[in-house]
């Protein structure tokens, strides 16, 4: 795993190359304005997301070779027929996308609501 040593999430995003940065503030974006209330936080070398004084819940990174989207084992099976494509590769909580021009933002915002919904069931790394 690639891991920044950045302080803020502004500070990661300046890491970020251009042919990713856009799609990286996307993830950021959504989550800012999909978990409400939920603090933004460096966590494990990545943005991470979660209720004030817990673990964040939700992360992304900027990988070598894919951008991961970190959401846990729960949402992965509750959105893994919508998450089957050339491009995406699932792990146990982790959505890599090889391509981000395949990353389905109108999904990555239903995942967020989901677990806001859910609320916070553990970490996310």
């Amino acid at each position: 795993m690639v891991q920044s040593t950045a302080e803020t999430v502004d500070g990661f995003l300046a890491e970020v190359g251009p042919e990713r940065l856009d799609y990286i503030v996307r993830f950021r974006a959504l989550c800012l304005g999909t978990l409400t209330g939920w603090e933004e936080v460096m966590a494990y070398g990545m943005p991470g997301y979660g209720p004030a004084g817990q673990p964040p819940v939700v992360c992304f990174n900027n990988q070598k070779q894919h951008i991961a989207f970190y959401t846990g084992a729960r949402a992965i099976e509750r959105f893994q027929d919508r998450l089957a494509g050339p491009g995406i590769d699932c792990g146990k909580g982790c959505i890599r996308y090889r391509n981000p021009k395949r990353i389905d933002f109108d999904l990555v915002e239903d995942i967020l609501k989901a677990i806001r919904e859910d609320g916070p069931k553990g970490a996310c790394a």
